[in-house]
């Protein structure tokens, strides 16, 4: 059980897959931090460990269940069944069938395109009034959202451990690194879209992307994950720069004070002022 702890590939694996599945999960973080944004702030640290904890049981649950995550790929039923008995295209006959994981994917990315778009038209246009709703309700409503996006996110990640690695303690192991690492990145990362609407939006938008992308893999067009990573990076690194510009013509107008200046007087002096004081 222990061997691979002698064979530096499989440590190599392990790092590469570590980070990998920390990449992988950068949309989860995200979705999990706009989510609990409509939560309490007491109940927002708990929720975010609960969300991500979930994420990391999901995925080794599904990891352990590699017999059933193989069937995933097998076709369930055939689209046409009468064009696939007269073709002679495997490719066809490929993107004619649907399978388990297809149907997930196709899932999953409707519901983040549904999520997202009402995300964002609350955030736009809704009124706070129409908001007021019962926290209990609302915790466990966010938790429940969160278990079934988990379902959809774990499934590339854990297809791709299963490509990369060849023991499981290896996969396991990866898998539990990651999320710690998203546990402490995922507070920071909440913060950040919180105090910046034009961010929020921006993840919303990514989040509408990634469903549309879903969707496309459900259906057979695979679409390299790198081109998203790279336009999130990107945008990020211009809406950021906009922030800064933002705030330095607001200190330059007299909008927002310039950070204060921490003046340390002697305790004489102090005494001084306040003798002169009317």
């Amino acid at each position: 059980m222990f061997d691979w702890l002698a064979s530096p590939e499989a440590w190599i694996a392990l790092a590469t897959l570590t980070a990998l599945e920390i990449v992988l999960g950068i949309d989860n973080i995200i979705f999990i931090s706009i989510l609990v944004s409509h939560l309490p702030e007491h109940q927002r640290n708990k929720a975010r460990r609960q969300g991500l904890a979930l994420a990391m049981i999901t995925r080794i649950l599904l990891l352990l269940s590699l017999a059933w995550m193989m069937r995933l790929t097998e076709p369930l039923f055939v689209l046409m069944p009468e064009l696939v008995a007269t073709s002679n295209s495997d490719q066809l006959q490929a993107a004619l069938a649907v399978t388990g994981r297809d149907l997930i994917l196709i899932l999953g990315g409707l519901f983040l395109l549904w999520k997202s778009t009402h995300e964002i038209h609350e955030s736009m246009e809704a009124d706070p009034e129409d908001k007021a709703i019962r926290v209990p309700s609302r915790y466990w409503m966010v938790l429940a959202q969160i278990a079934v996006i988990d379902i959809v996110f774990s499934l590339d990640s854990v297809i791709t451990a299963v490509g990369m690695a060849s023991h499981v303690p290896v996969m396991v192991i990866a898998i539990v690194l990651a999320v710690t690492v998203m546990m402490f990145a995922a507070k920071p990362i909440g913060d950040f879209v919180d105090l910046h609407p034009s961010i929020k939006i921006l993840a919303l938008s990514f989040l509408i992307l990634v469903g549309v992308v879903l969707i496309a893999e459900g259906l057979g067009q695979h679409l390299p994950k790198g081109y998203i990573y790279f336009a999130m990076a990107f945008s990020v690194t211009v809406e950021m720069l906009n922030i800064r510009a933002r705030r330095k013509h607001a200190e330059a107008a007299g909008q927002i004070p310039p950070e204060p200046v921490q003046l340390h007087t002697t305790p004489h002096a102090a005494s001084g002022d306040e003798g002169r004081s009317p």
